[in-house]
């Protein structure tokens, strides 16, 4: 999606970022979507209805209403925003199902979903606003549900997902997104807390042998990072660790592998992955194989 920063956008509009940023505040509209890095993206469409409706009605709010009005398309993050801004359930499950209808649901989970949450997200404020625990747990029921609608793993080999993010942290969500589109590509996961202690998680290895284990979330030290790994290690000690959303800080001497910051990327890592152990171990047995002799 084609995105502007807040004094691009404000240029285009004739106004102070400041301004643009009040009538985020008390109007839900232009509803930007979070970089990464926390900055704020307005949608390009937008603004252009936007500046077009204010040149027709030289009134805020009816500019406001009449962009909003003729801004009606495919799906956004920036209009299901809107919708957890008003609170609205119902406009919310239209919209992702108007996406369902366009998209995958992996780029529905990814260019729609969480992009509609992250709008809300603001990681340094001391609370959540009652938009973003709405969006947050409206995103976390959505996601449940297509996970339990996944069809039955494919593959053999599994992937952990330890999780270290705090209750309502957008870094849940999207460790919760990167689940979901592993098992919609047959691969069966497990996903747990780190606060599970060390002993008790490798009661529970076995029954997936993972080959891969994905860090995601920030809430927890290294030490108790490198406790739980050494946990997984020490039942099946050829298992590649990745790191999701900056899980591990980045010392340049850490053997963690980086998955990057968006779940449908981290997706086709691990896969590639999954698939060069499948291939290993396909080599290793055709060596194994005693040599035919002629007779």
């Amino acid at each position: 999606m084609n995105g502007i920063r807040t004094n691009a956008a404000a240029v285009m509009l004739g106004v102070s970022p400041n301004t643009l940023r009040s009538w985020e505040r008390r109007y839900g509209f232009p509803r930007p979507r979070r970089t990464p890095g926390g900055h704020r993206q307005y949608a390009l469409g937008e603004i252009e209805s936007l500046r077009a409706t204010l040149a027709e009605t030289h009134n805020v709010s009816s500019a406001i209403a009449l962009a909003r009005q003729r801004g009606e398309g495919p799906s956004s993050g920036s209009r299901l925003a809107a919708a957890f801004a008003a609170f609205d359930e119902d406009k919310a499950n239209t919209l992702l199902e108007e996406s369902l209808a366009l998209r995958s649901v992996e780029r529905t989970v990814e260019e729609v979903l969480l992009e509609g949450v992250s709008a809300h997200a603001d990681e340094g404020a001391p609370t959540n606003t009652p938009e973003y625990e709405f969006a947050w747990r409206y995103a976390t029921g959505w996601l449940s549900a297509l996970k339990r609608l996944a069809p039955p793993a494919t593959r053999n080999t599994g992937v952990l997902v330890l999780d270290a993010s705090a209750p309502l942290e957008l870094d849940g969500l999207y460790a919760q997104s990167l689940e979901l589109m592993l098992r919609r590509a047959g691969v069966r996961t497990l996903s747990l807390s780190t606060a599970i202690t060390p002993t008790r998680l490798a009661r529970a290895l076995p029954a997936l042998d993972p080959k891969a284990v994905v860090l995601a979330g920030r809430s927890i030290s290294l030490d108790a990072l490198g406790r739980l790994v050494y946990s997984v290690r020490s039942v099946n000690n050829r298992a590649t660790i990745f790191d999701f959303r900056g899980a591990v800080p980045d010392t340049g001497a850490s053997t963690v592998r980086r998955l990057g910051t968006t779940p449908l990327a981290a997706r086709d890592v691990l896969l590639g992955r999954l698939e060069e152990i499948r291939v290993s171990r396909t080599t290793t047995s055709a060596s194994a194989l005693p040599a035919l002799t002629a007779r």
